[in-house]
């Protein structure tokens, strides 16, 4: 991994009162810690330790030596950091209410990237954003007009709307309680520690491709 694709690994940010509050790169994350605005927070087995940046430093040799395959890392000069995947806010303690972002990532993952009208799923880069009521009738950006679409049936629909098109939805198109990108991104085995405090949360930031 290149020094610059791992300082863009995802971190989760914690407040002052462990509540998640949003999920930033890595380098974000790294000026946090050097400013001693954050320090670095740790779970094992549902237990969690935290560590300033000097302290993470003094066992990156410690890390590498028993658990190598555990951290993504930043390799220096003179020695390797591992990528911290949680760190904490010190001095910031006020509870944010997360809002559902209307993205392109979160509508795939509401519609589990299948197409809407054929049923079939694709790769996201074979997948475009259809308006249920096209904008050339009025139709806006909403999570109740956009749904996912394949290149063939957004063709066939065109600006038309889909009793029109003669096309039916298979599923019709709403605002998720909670942010499915995230569900489906904490399933990889290096962000698992962010169930800790996930688990019980409505989160609903958009993770970057990664």
């Amino acid at each position: 991994m290149t020094y610059a694709v791992a300082l863009e690994q995802q971190v989760l940010v914690l407040n002052k009162g462990y509540s998640a509050v949003r999920v930033v790169p890595a380098r974000d994350a790294f000026t946090l810690l050097c400013r001693e605005a954050a320090e670095i927070v740790t779970v094992e087995d549902g237990q969690w330790a935290t560590y300033n940046l000097a302290n993470w430093i003094d066992v990156a040799a410690i890390q590498k030596e028993f658990e190598p395959s555990e951290h993504s890392w930043i390799r220096l000069p003179s020695l390797e950091i591992a990528i911290p995947k949680i760190i904490r806010l010190l001095a910031f303690d006020k509870v944010i209410k997360p809002q559902l972002r209307l993205t392109r990532r979160n509508l795939y993952a509401r519609d589990k990237n299948k197409c809407q009208y054929c049923g079939k799923r694709f790769s996201s880069s074979d997948l475009t954003l259809d308006h249920v009521v096209p904008r050339v009738q009025g139709g806006g950006n909403s999570w109740t007009n956009l749904v996912c679409a394949c290149l063939r049936c957004n063709t066939k629909k065109g600006g038309r709307t889909p009793r029109q098109a003669n096309m039916a939805l298979i599923t019709k198109p709403f605002k998720p309680a909670k942010c499915e990108s995230l569900r489906l991104r904490i399933g990889r085995r290096e962000y698992q520690s962010w169930k800790t405090f996930l688990n019980n949360a409505y989160w609903t930031v958009e993770l970057k491709e990664g």
